[in-house]
């Protein structure tokens, strides 16, 4: 690890710690639930006021960094040079709201828009999944083995909901040929199925605060994350994001190209 990775965990370690408190306390004493798009599209005053955190922390440590955040002002990551930060405070917002489980908190960093870090947060598990280019991944301290490239039959397989019912690009028959569907509402709960081996790959249909963190990791580990078409993600665009093993993203790629 250069010592910058080394000066960036140390700090957003301490901040996820500190934003862990908060939103469990926040949930405690009451949130103040919000539609965005639609009555499924959910923000609270806790993603809000955990976004705002992580922004102080980063502009008074990292002063010149460029910031891109679900719930604040969107920076241009392809513009920036030095430090960009993706923000996502709260991922899986509804879980938050509905059953306190299944949610996460992530940042991705880049440096002159390169891959740095990427950390996901399971806060109600207090386990901090990081890493980046050259270190591996780590979940807290304990560092975690690439998942063995199984193929799509041997695993079971994350998808979206909706995408799921409508049968979008023949997902039905992918769900088929795996080892069958989850869907956990989280993409950063997705992203450590996949990390740790328990799903062999993830579908959905994401911005770049949901994939960004998930997209660092999961090519430290050796695992395929682009569009279902085989396009390299670009942190700013919304996509139809795949993460898999190698041998399940090409199985999956073909039978979502053939429809």
């Amino acid at each position: 690890m250069t010592e910058q990775q080394k000066e960036i965990y140390q700090q957003v370690t301490k901040w996820f710690h500190e934003a862990r408190n908060r939103i469990l306390e926040g949930r405690a004493r009451g949130l103040d639930v919000q539609n965005k798009t639609s009555r499924l599209d959910l923000v609270t005053n806790i993603d809000k006021e955990i976004e705002r955190f992580f922004r102080e922390k980063i502009n008074e440590n990292f002063s010149d960094s460029a910031i891109l955040g679900e719930e604040g002002n969107k920076a241009d990551f392809k513009s920036s040079k030095g430090l960009f930060w993706v923000i996502d405070p709260i991922d899986g917002t509804m879980n938050f709201v509905k059953q306190a489980a299944d949610f996460a908190s992530m940042i991705a960093i880049y440096q002159d828009q390169k891959p740095l870090l990427g950390f996901i947060y399971d806060v109600i598990h207090d386990r901090l999944y990081w890493g980046g280019p050259g270190i591996g991944v780590y979940c807290n301290k304990e560092q975690l083995p690439a998942p063995k490239n199984i193929q799509l039959k041997d695993g079971l397989l994350g998808v979206n909901g909706p995408m799921m019912l409508t049968n979008y690009r023949n997902l039905q028959e992918v769900i088929r040929k795996s080892a069958g569907a989850r869907i956990y509402g989280s993409a950063g709960i997705e992203f450590i199925h996949v990390l740790t081996g328990q799903c062999v790959g993830y579908l959905s249909h994401l911005r770049p605060w949901d994939y960004a963190a998930g997209s660092i990791l999961a090519e430290s580990l050796n695992l395929s994350v682009k569009t279902i078409d085989g396009k390299l993600l670009d942190v700013v665009s919304s996509e139809d994001v795949l993460v898999a093993t190698k041998n399940a993203y090409i199985e999956i790629s073909a039978l979502m190209s053939a429809k």
